[in-house]
């Protein structure tokens, strides 16, 4: 049984940087792209950051230069460096990979970014 659990999030100041981790468990982990999604309030689930397996990235046009995604295969982790945070980005923070027959989803984590 697939099992994702982030951690990291919490309240930041605007400038301000969190890293989140998601740590996987029941998966062979190495062998999948994984992704990072948030959803703020009234808004739809967004992607954030996409890491393929091989380490290729690919970020979100309102997150490139500020958030970095990196994987640990060796801990079975993935990683949301987010620094330069700003109001914008305050959100639910999950973790996301996808399996057939359905996609894993972590519990999420909040990131509230206010002075």
């Amino acid at each position: 049984q697939v099992q994702l659990v982030e951690s990291g999030g919490g309240l930041v100041q605007p400038g301000g940087s969190l890293r989140l981790s998601c740590a996987a468990s029941g998966i062979m982990f190495r062998i999948y792209a994984w992704d990072w999604y948030r959803q703020g309030p009234g808004i739809q689930r967004e992607l954030v950051a996409t890491i393929s397996s091989s380490g290729r990235t690919n970020y979100a046009d309102s997150v490139k230069g500020r958030f970095t995604i990196s994987r640990d295969n060796d801990k079975n982790t993935v990683y949301l460096q987010m620094n330069s945070l700003k109001p914008e980005d305050t959100a639910v923070y999950y973790c996301h990979v996808a399996l057939a027959p359905r996609d894993q989803w972590g519990q999420g984590t909040q990131v509230t970014v206010s002075s």
